[in-house]
């Protein structure tokens, strides 16, 4: 490697799934407004998605039948439902018509194919140049006059730095989870299944002491199906735990599958993800001399993890979208605007939620399946999938509210009021 990498427009860090959106949007954008002289981009990351194309990923989330954001996302949805199931802890199933949403599956390998192409005709029209260097970085400077990225063999020096790495909050919560899950895409030839059932969340597996666990079926074809465990709780569970959880999950998703049918797993994907209301900065810190820091955070590491859920997905779509904009019309780093990811009543609504997930039915707070089954059952699903993604309006909050189990959420409410006081009287000494 040259003893100082080559400057760029924008220096990307880290090429996963917030990256690679970025990537995804500022073609589109350098499309609709082509520039003077390409934009010229840099991924730093040991990996580069774009030409290995790894199957790492399964990302889902509901989006309008209808509009922009399916139709740039389309080349790479894999599957999409108009309804869904949610099972109780019974196993009774409930359909949920999702009205004019969809629920939509993008793999990662199609993603990053789909995003691949994109860059390809952009590069052949002039529009971009992209770099990867397959390192990891070590620190990112910044100063009134540039944003340094420190590289083990030299620097890279960009007017915007967009920072996906993971990285712990800038501060305690109230309240934390964790989401720990466990996914295999399991092929069974000549079992039969339905492709259009796809469940949810299905409550109907064992139950952890503290928090909440779910089954996950997305099927492909009659053959093929993505089959996930979650759980939502202080802490991980284990490899182990969790996949013998999972073993136990999997035959009542092969529903009609025949018993003695061989199940090949085709592939295996897992993550712990944080579910907190600790504060997640979307912008580095001001250097001396500069209203705003040039180094914005994206990802987990930008609060695009919806706190109660874990969900990130359409989060991280928005995000790119507004900088791939910004970045294609030359807008410099600390005059990017990086939109909120969930308004900051959600905030609030969220820290409620993990404190009584957290206290559980024996201290008075929510028993998890009941809370999210209830909410399915009292509610249009499309009013509770635009609330997951942070798009509902005060009055359809309000709403919900209404049917949220009262005693458990007015005992959080007071539970996070006492924490909060405790912290700020603390800060003020």
């Amino acid at each position: 490697m040259p003893s100082a990498a080559p400057d760029a427009d924008v220096a990307l860090l880290g090429g996963g799934g917030a990256g690679v959106a970025v990537l995804h949007h500022l073609v589109l954008a350098l499309e609709r407004e082509p520039r003077r002289r390409p934009l010229r981009a840099v991924v730093v990351d040991p990996l580069d998605r774009l030409t290995a194309r790894p199957a790492d990923r399964t990302w889902c989330s509901w989006l309008p039948s209808r509009g922009r954001a399916l139709e740039v996302l389309a080349p790479a949805v894999h599957r999409s439902w108009s309804s869904v199931l949610v099972v109780g802890p019974d196993g009774a199933p409930s359909a949920l018509d999702l009205g004019p949403l969809v629920y939509a599956m993008v793999r990662g390998e199609d993603y990053y194919a789909h995003v691949a192409g994109l860059v390809e005709q952009a590069r052949a029209r002039g529009l971009l140049h992209l770099e990867h260097l397959p390192v990891t970085a070590a620190a990112v400077e910044e100063d009134a006059g540039s944003a340094r990225v420190v590289l083990p063999g030299g620097v890279l020096r960009a007017p915007a730095v967009l920072d996906s790495r993971p990285a712990p909050p800038a501060g305690p919560g109230a309240s934390a989870l964790v989401q720990e899950f466990l996914g295999r895409r399991v092929r069974v030839d000549g079992a039969g299944l339905d492709p259009d059932r796809a469940v949810l969340m299905d409550f109907s597996v064992p139950q952890p002491e503290v928090g909440l666990a779910f089954g996950y079926c997305l099927p492909s074809d009659a053959a093929t199906v993505l089959v996930e465990h979650t759980a939502f709780v202080p802490r991980p569970l284990g490899e182990g735990r969790h996949a013998e959880a999972l073993e136990a999950y999997l035959p009542r998703a092969l529903v009609g599958a025949p018993p003695t049918a061989p199940a090949v797993v085709e592939h295996e994907e897992s993550g712990v993800i944080p579910m907190t209301d600790a504060p997640f900065p979307r912008r580095g810190p001001a250097p001396r001399g500069l209203r705003r820091s040039r180094v914005l955070r994206l990802g987990t590491a930008g609060g695009a993890v919806r706190p109660s859920t874990g969900y990130a997905f359409t989060a991280m779509q928005r995000a790119a979208r507004a900088l791939g904009g910004q970045l294609a019309a030359g807008v410099p780093g600390d005059h990017l605007d990086l939109p909120r990811p969930y308004p900051r009543r959600h905030a609030w609504m969220d820290a409620l939620v993990l404190r009584a997930l957290l206290d559980g039915p024996e201290r008075g707070g929510l028993d998890g399946p009941d809370f999210f089954v209830r909410l399915f059952a009292l509610n249009p699903a499309e009013r509770v999938l635009r609330f997951l993604d942070g798009l509902t309006r005060p009055g359809e909050e309000l709403a919900l509210m209404a049917t949220s189990p009262r005693g458990p959420m007015l005992r959080a409410a007071a539970r996070d009021a006492a924490w909060r006081l405790r912290t700020a009287r603390g800060a003020l000494r």
